[in-house]
């Protein structure tokens, strides 16, 4: 399956059904369809050729997300661009990629201005929703009929650019390809709840997740309900008038939905799979999640290079078969998916039984073709033969896979090896903590000294004491926090991950 298949294939079970979904704004399946010729077509007239990359610079936004689908149509590569990037870092990534074409919204022109004159290998601009100097407006862009014979995309080429966080050290790009992205979707299809034509709610960036997501979603014909800007007021208002069957949202904007007042008078009983992952979540609040919007929460644990569903954990899953919650693998990444091959590894290579921690590594058509012009990058994340993921972990005997730490989050103190996501759980059991990061800091006695840094739960306040004997009884002496600092707000990257590294800077 090419990109453009999903959409073809939704578009085969009724052309006139719903597509995407933008405010009082509907498309259909045969008008996406319609637009993703003309955008392979207009490529093509302004001399983009199959193989190239075509950037996209946007926020969440129908017509842009349908240019999705005319970059595959012509067999070029999609590049999502993140919009809350820095200048330096969106510049650097689309020179990274060779990009020859960038379609962008109006409201980042300043910044396109800014790094164009930087960007040579770019030869056609494009804005969606204005005029600009830099180039013609969609609409004229895309208004000539579509070109009548374009090359068939081939499935062993790369088909979509991420860019890894620029958060730690240089950015690389992760080739993805058709295969990875069908197994993805495979995966999706198998694993989850699925009944009728869906309808998904793409709060989260489209650039990311949601739109990975929104694959499996059109090759069930469903509705894709895109969300503008993020709003938790919003979001749940749409679950109830568009009877949203699935959607996904990182653990730090759930826990957003969980506080809105509205959250526990909607009627959520349309939900089939309430998709969360991106960044561990506290078991407290999994917990109530599943009291707030049923038992329809779905685990997923996959990274750029091996997108989404290395491990999957379906809403079943969170439950014991008798109907009471599976707390004992509440804190898992559900189990290693059908497609993927997981397994955990030492140092040297060797394979660790289970219950015994390493690194992550995964075998299987989900992961990547390799860094962009990156072989050596490409060489060590796929040595010994298995993609290496970063993360430490182990399974269980039942074979659920326990993401314990980064690698390079480990905290070594006093010679015991620390997991700071283990620490991090413990204290987001406690009422009065939000959200915490765990990290090492150098000390004179211990080597490194576990230092907490808690965000308040609204209406609390922090007792340092109280919480680090709430630790100290669940963890033990060596676990527990040395130090605890209290902050009003974490920092967080611009997909909203907590950056320990900042963190570890301010506190030093």
């Amino acid at each position: 399956m090419a990109l453009v298949d999903y959409l073809d294939k939704g578009a085969s079970l009724g052309p006139g059904e719903p597509c995407l979904l933008a405010g009082t704004e509907t498309m259909t399946y045969a008008e996406v369809q319609q637009l993703s010729h003309r955008v392979a077509g207009a490529l093509h007239r302004r001399g983009v050729r199959a193989g190239e990359s075509v950037a996209i610079l946007s926020g969440n936004d129908p017509v842009a997300f349908s240019a999705v689908f005319g970059i595959s149509r012509l067999g070029a590569v999609w590049c999502p661009v993140n919009p809350r990037n820095e200048a330096a870092e969106n510049r650097a990534l689309l020179d990274l990629f060779d990009c020859t074409c960038l379609i962008f919204q109006a409201a980042y022109a300043p910044l396109v201005e800014k790094i164009a004159p930087l960007l040579p290998k770019i030869r056609v601009y494009v804005c969606l929703d204005g005029p600009t100097p830099l180039g013609a407006t969609f609409a004229e862009w895309a208004a000539a009929p579509p070109v009548s014979a374009l090359p068939s995309p081939s499935n062993a080429d790369t088909v979509m650019l991420v860019g890894t966080g620029g958060t730690t050290g240089t950015p690389k790009g992760v080739m993805l390809t058709d295969r990875n992205l069908e197994a993805m979707s495979a995966i999706t299809l198998m694993s989850y709840p699925f009944s009728g034509r869906p309808t998904y709610l793409a709060l989260a960036p489209l650039t990311h997740a949601a739109g990975v997501l929104c694959f499996p979603i059109m090759a069930l014909g469903g509705r894709i309900v895109i969300m503008a800007r993020p709003d938790v007021g919003e979001f749940l208002n749409l679950i109830e008038a568009r009877r949203v069957t699935h959607t996904f949202l990182p653990p730090t904007v759930i826990y957003l939905a969980l506080a809105h007042p509205d959250v526990r008078t909607t009627d959520l009983r349309s939900l089939q799979c309430f998709w969360y992952g991106a960044a561990p979540m506290s078991t407290a609040r999994l917990t109530e999640a599943i009291e707030v919007f049923g038992p329809v929460m779905g685990q997923l644990f996959g990274q750029s290079e091996a997108p989404m569903m290395i491990s999957t954990m379906a809403p079943a899953e969170h439950l014991h078969p008798g109907g009471g919650l599976a707390v004992d693998r509440l804190g898992s990444a559900g189990h290693p998916s059908p497609l993927v091959t997981v397994a955990i590894m030492d140092g040297t290579g060797a394979l660790l039984p289970p219950g015994e921690r390493g690194e992550i590594v995964v075998r299987g058509s989900l992961v990547m073709r390799g860094y962009y012009k990156n072989p050596a990058a490409t060489a060590e994340a796929g040595a010994y033969g298995w993609h290496h993921t970063g993360d430490i972990g182990y399974l269980d005997s039942d074979n659920y896979l326990f993401i314990v730490d980064r690698a390079k989050d480990m905290i070594i103190t006093g010679g015991y090896n620390v997991y700071s996501a283990e620490v991090e759980q413990a204290l987001m059991h406690h009422p009065a903590v939000y959200e915490a990061a765990v990290i090492g800091l150098p000390d004179d006695k211990w080597g490194e000294r576990v230092t907490a840094v808690v965000q308040p739960a609204p209406g609390f306040s922090v007792d340092l004491a109280d919480v680090m004997a709430f630790v100290r009884e669940r963890l033990g002496g060596v676990k527990a926090p040395k130090q605890i600092e209290v902050w009003a707000e974490l920092p967080r990257s611009r997909v909203g991950k907590i950056l320990k590294g900042e963190i570890r800077d301010r506190l030093r």
